[in-house]
């Protein structure tokens, strides 16, 4: 049985170099964390490509909140997919609502026919759909979809945990819309780990808790490496 996935936020090489020698398994690249996330520029991706051999998922968002915006909005963002993609990008980060809280199919198909052949989690918009089961029955129609980045409920996993057990057994019994893995993240703590892994949860996801000094200050490797040590036990 392989180890559970191990995903760490980085917002500069120094990030990538720091989580990787702490045992990540892969990076969520990105910037602007005070608006939850946004693209990263391409000298970043690249500078972060250049550090370390793990796979990377750069976040598409222009934004903070879940909107994707008009279209001149969505067209800067479907160039900036692109230029990414140049740049050796070939895994990413994107998700919409429109305003019903329901997903934003036009946008979210844009930008995944932007990255055409790429493979892409939808992020954290999936906590604040208004029908979360037909949002991912929908979901589950796109190409490249394999992901989805959640805490189970907008107010984190304390909250969501109860969804996330339920989704997991839905996953392992193969029902339609819930093929996609699960990577746990948002408000997610060390002690939450066990039980999740129990219920075959194996793929986690971690931002702040991998900088002892809060988003101000850098990824520290024995941060992540405490992480890796519970993962693995």
């Amino acid at each position: 049985m392989s180890s559970p996935l191990l995903e760490v936020i980085a917002l500069s090489a120094e990030d990538a170099t720091a989580a990787r020698a702490g045992g990540a398994d892969r990076l969520e690249v990105a910037a602007d964390m005070a608006a939850d996330g946004l693209t990263p520029s391409r000298e970043t991706v690249g500078r972060v490509r250049e550090a370390v051999d793990l796979p990377l998922r750069v976040m598409l968002r222009a934004r903070g909140g879940f909107t994707a915006g008009g279209s001149a909005a969505l067209d800067a963002l479907t160039a900036q997919a692109a230029m990414l993609r140049a740049e050796g990008a070939e895994e990413f980060v994107f998700g919409f609502l429109d305003d019903a809280g329901r997903p934003d199919f036009r946008a979210v198909v844009t930008v995944a026919e932007a990255v055409e052949g790429c493979r892409w989690t939808f992020h954290r918009a999936i906590d604040s759909a208004a029908d979360r089961p037909e949002s991912r029955r929908r979901l589950a129609e796109l190409p490249g979809l394999d992901t989805y980045l959640t805490a189970g409920s907008a107010e984190g996993v304390d909250a969501g945990r109860s969804v996330l057990v339920d989704e997991a057994a839905r996953t392992r019994r193969g029902e339609p819309g819930y093929e996609s893995r699960l990577l746990v993240g948002g408000g997610l703590r060390l002690d939450h780990v066990p039980g999740l892994l129990e219920a075959g949860i194996d793929a986690f996801h971690i931002g702040r808790a991998a900088r002892p000094e809060g988003w101000a200050g850098p990824v520290a490797p024995e941060a992540v490496a405490e992480w890796r040590a519970v993962l693995d036990k």
